[in-house]
């Protein structure tokens, strides 16, 4: 019997956080956005403070920064800020060149290397913007993505607006077709969080907007700098939403084991932020709890809920017939993903297999990040995925 809660309840918390959850979004009523005011163009818009903090982005910079000036947000209103964490490529010869153009660029080529959130901690301090916009060297910008962002800032209860990142440079080879569907479908749930209750979880990390007064110091060995500022403005009772019209630009990794790499770094920090924001776990604001524990908790507590499902499933194994073909099943999909590096191995690309293949790494990656994350973390500093892939 107790196999069988344990079996049943770990099958329930995945397909919750999966399934139920997205569809509990849909159906709910969309009452936020119904309320929200926002900055017509022709208003007098907030200055903007755009915080940048690159390391070796020599092939990104100048597209990113020619992005930001070719917006319909007033220039004249726009301070832009980059930080060099002691980048060791051309990155900061094209900033001081790019600085000819654009006069008003503040760059700081740091000498020591210290990790995003370090230098954007240090960035704040001397931002002068109402608002700051945070983002990487490679994500980049349309004409409208500035006011987008901004726009919903007139409601002095919205603290944080994250943006809707368009994915570039799908190839059916690697699992950027994979990655672009999981996305694609994180932008939807957040952006559906933001409309019922006003509670998104987690912006994107490389572009996202938030309150000056807001903004609080990211602890130095923090790896997942975004999500704790997230939850520092819902601890505050102010409101984090998604804009889908705030589009940005990404090329997508399509590299698994880049992206495995990328997304062990994220897990851990997960783990950091769930120590830090248990308190949230129950809490009065309506829909907070609710968002943390279903989108995030039973998603980082997965490859948990995997093992105890395999495991409890052998205990309870021809007890009734439906628990053998429930074993068959699991069995075929853990083995999906050898067939699938076989099948890679000579050319054949097969996108269901990838996508399975896709959502066991993330769980490794999630399991991974957990013993890293009980080793301790020391540092904030890791290599970035490469660009362009």
């Amino acid at each position: 019997m107790i196999f069988e809660i344990i079996f049943w309840s770990s099958i329930i918390a995945i397909f919750h956080s999966y399934i139920f959850y997205p569809l509990i979004l849909y159906i709910y009523p969309k009452k936020i956005y119904k309320k929200l005011t926002f900055y017509l163009p022709e208003d007098e818009l907030p200055i903007i403070s755009i915080l940048i903090s690159a390391y070796n982005e020599e092939e990104v910079i100048k597209e990113k920064i020619e992005s930001i000036y070719k917006t319909n947000y007033p220039v004249n209103k726009i301070e832009l800020i980059i930080g060099s964490d002691k980048s060791t490529d051309n990155t900061n010869n094209i900033i001081n060149k790019l600085k000819e153009k654009y006069s008003d660029i503040q760059f700081f080529p740091y000498k020591k290397r210290q990790g995003k959130i370090n230098i954007i901690n240090n960035l704040v301090n001397k931002a002068k913007g109402e608002i700051y916009i945070l983002t990487d060297a490679n994500v980049i910008f349309n004409l409208n993505t500035l006011y987008e962002l901004v726009k919903y800032f007139k409601n002095p209860n919205i603290g944080l607006v994250d943006t809707n990142m368009i994915n570039i440079g799908l190839k059916k080879e690697g699992i950027s077709v994979q990655e672009k569907t999981y996305i694609t479908r994180e932008v939807k749930i957040k952006n559906l969080e933001g409309k019922i209750w006003g509670t998104m979880m987690g912006p994107f990390g490389g572009c996202f907007a938030i309150r000056k007064e807001l903004y609080s110091d990211v602890p130095s060995n923090f790896l997942v700098d975004d999500f704790y500022l997230n939850m520092k403005v819902l601890e505050k009772s102010k409101m984090a939403i998604n804009n889908v019209n705030a589009k940005v630009y990404e090329d997508v990794s399509n590299n698994l084991r880049d992206e495995f790499r990328r997304k062990v770094r994220i897990a851990t920090g997960n783990f950091q932020n769930l120590v830090a924001f248990k308190h949230l776990l129950w809490h009065p604001v309506k829909g907070l709890s609710f968002s943390f524990i279903s989108h995030k908790v039973l998603r980082w507590l997965g490859p948990f809920f995997l093992l105890s499902a395999l495991i409890s499933n052998i205990f309870i194994f021809n007890k009734i017939l439906i628990y053998n073909y429930l074993l068959y099943i699991q069995i075929i999909i853990y083995i999906i993903p050898i067939i699938d590096y076989l099948l890679r191995k000579i050319k054949i690309h097969v996108i269901f297999l990838r996508f399975i293949t896709h959502f066991i790494s993330m769980n490794i990656a999630l399991l991974t990040g957990f013993i890293k994350f009980h080793k301790g973390v020391k540092t904030n500093i890791w290599q970035p995925t490469k660009r362009n892939q």
